[in-house]
């Protein structure tokens, strides 16, 4: 009997496994819609080469070490290397940016990557970071961070990064996904493409309808 029950558990905590690993796979893009035509077809992420056919390039980049320009309206450029720059991290479930922000207020402003947690370190230069929980508390969590110094930045939550120092400042950033995605806040709600009506940015902002107006018909800057 004890040998039954001993089966009936380890039956159990079997089941209980598969049941616990049987999920859906973490979307890679946006949206994946379904279709009945295998002729046209969209994967979940990329389409793997013949593992005898890689080289060396598909897990190569080059060229972090170089400045980028900020001269633009948020004062900041985020390089990526993802899956688009390097083929081999698909399906690895990494990838990495370096972020160059101009002195005195380069911003990288609010936005979220709705597929990857991010763990930014600073090389150079004196950040403002910080990042908003979820409702209901909408609580703002900050710290000011020096070279060397790493922080997170949770998954799907809206953060942002601010060079409160006189010099130029140079971070990177891991992000656990090999194609994150970026929605930055400002550019979604004003500058959609069409816009949103007016009257829901009127009713969700309690602003006046001509400065509602007036924000959408500015250019977003989309540094990312």
């Amino acid at each position: 009997m004890k040998g039954a029950h001993l089966l009936l558990a380890y039956s159990l905590l079997v089941l209980s496994s598969s049941f616990a690993y049987a999920s859906d796979p973490s979307p890679l893009q946006d949206y994946c819609v379904a279709i009945n035509d295998a002729k046209d077809v969209f994967v979940n992420g990329k389409f793997c080469k013949d593992p005898k056919l890689a080289k060396a390039e598909d897990f190569f980049f080059s060229g972090l070490n170089i400045p980028r320009n900020t001269s633009n309206p948020v004062g900041s450029t985020v390089t990526p290397v993802n899956v688009a720059q390097i083929p081999g991290l698909n399906t690895l479930g990494i990838s990495l940016v370096r972020i160059d922000y101009a002195p005195n207020d380069g911003l990288n402003p609010p936005h979220t990557h709705p597929r990857a947690t991010e763990i930014l370190v600073v090389l150079e230069g004196t950040l403002y970071v910080g990042f908003v929980t979820s409702n209901p508390d909408n609580r703002l969590i900050t710290k000011i961070l020096y070279p060397g110094d790493v922080f997170v930045f949770p998954i799907g939550l809206i953060h942002f990064q601010f060079n409160v120092g006189k010099t130029n400042a140079v971070a990177f950033a891991a992000l656990s996904s090999q194609n994150p995605g970026v929605i930055t806040i400002a550019n979604a709600v004003f500058g959609a493409n069409p816009p949103i009506n007016p009257d829901v940015l009127v009713k969700a902002f309690q602003l006046d309808k001509n400065v509602v107006k007036n924000l959408q018909s500015k250019f977003w800057w989309a540094n990312n």
